[in-house]
């Protein structure tokens, strides 16, 4: 029986690679969608993880997911510092702007001495940012071809010279001094926000209460709350990945179910033999269910290389990070086998109960 399935699908190549790769698509979309948001939400706990300061100090809305402002008076650093039960602040101008075609990339200008001795960041080479004109890159960002020396675009067409490479990840991967940031955007004094660590982790909330007092109108945070998931700090995400997990089980089952359709309109004579000689209408079922089936799996197996290779180019291309979980790689499974199977269905139950005499008699 199952050679007669394998035979049916080395008889028409063409239907079947088409089923075939119908099938992977929707597996391969659910992989790269669910490693992509999955990826980039570890890469910034990752990085977050590595920010040492526990409060950060800024304007109601001035940060945002993609999106931020320099609207702090960098003056609240000196009076943040006089807190009790503050040890250190230092202030910080994170900036989004266009990279590549479609993406968007951020970077940070920084107070470098207080900001590294704060999250304890070392240059492992070159040297920190001095100029105007230079940047320092996380390794990350300096294995994408930027080695020390070389020139990086921020602000359309203008280019900054890699100063240095600095360790651990924190943050924004490209970082400028930060009066060079306030220069180029024209904001004299300001930043977006300033993290403030405290002498007593565990005191954290009462230094916050007490920032809160001193200076009200502004936007308190403890760091461990704003760096949030990015399926958390993305509203609707997780409904997306349902929706996306439910529109790739319709494809499957359709496609399997055109294909299925197809070949019981192709082999309705076959059908009539087979059941003229007594086959049943379970036997028959059983058939072309195991026939997409085997589509189904060909599609998982060619649907998981697609995903592998896509997120593999895409992070050679763009920087971003995929990570493919097995939780995931099981539910693309259950949608190519049972989307197959469900879609499958109606032919072979319509296939099951064509009359023998006109199923032989049909042209």
């Amino acid at each position: 029986m199952d050679s007669i399935v394998i035979s049916n699908l080395r008889q028409r190549p063409l239907r079947s690679a088409i089923s075939v790769i119908g099938v992977a698509l929707g597996v391969a979309l659910v992989m790269l969608f669910t490693g992509l948001a999955h990826g980039m939400s570890d890469d910034l706990q990752k990085r977050s993880s590595n920010v040492s300061a526990e409060i950060i100090f800024t304007r109601p809305g001035s940060m945002q997911l993609t999106s931020s402002s320099a609207n702090l008076n960098t003056k609240y650093v000196e009076l943040l510092r006089q807190v009790e039960g503050v040890e250190s602040a230092t202030p910080v101008i994170r900036y989004f702007y266009p990279s590549g075609t479609w993406g968007v990339d951020q970077v940070e200008g920084v107070e470098w001495d207080s900001f590294s001795k704060m999250n304890n960041i070392r240059i492992i080479q070159g040297h920190p940012p001095n100029g105007p004109n230079e940047v320092v890159i996380d390794e990350t960002k300096a294995k994408r071809n930027h080695p020390v020396g070389s020139t990086l675009k921020i602000f359309g067409e203008k280019l900054y010279t890699v100063a240095g490479i600095y360790a651990p990840e924190s943050g924004a991967r490209a970082k400028l001094t930060l009066a060079s940031l306030q220069d180029s955007l024209e904001a004299p004094g300001k930043c977006t926000f300033i993290y403030v660590k405290v002498k007593n982790p565990a005191d954290q909330i009462a230094v916050a209460k007490r920032i809160d007092q001193q200076f009200p109108g502004n936007k308190i945070q403890l760091t461990r709350e704003v760096f949030a998931t990015i399926e958390n700090s993305i509203p609707g995400l997780s409904i997306f990945m349902r929706v996306l997990v439910l529109l790739a089980a319709i494809v499957s089952a359709l496609v399997v179910m055109l294909a299925m359709h197809t070949t019981i309109t192709e082999r309705t004579r076959e059908i009539g033999i087979l059941k003229a000689m007594g086959a049943s209408r379970t036997y028959i079922i059983g058939e072309i269910e195991r026939e997409a089936l085997l589509i189904s799996f060909l599609g998982l197996l060619v649907g998981f290389a697609l995903a592998g290779i896509a997120g593999f180019g895409i992070h050679k291309a763009t920087g971003l990070i995929f990570e493919f979980g097995w939780k995931w790689a099981l539910t693309a499974a259950a949608i190519g086998l049972l989307g197959g199977a469900i879609g499958a269905f109606y032919p072979a139950a319509r296939a099951a109960n064509l009359d023998p005499v006109a199923a032989l008699a049909y042209e």
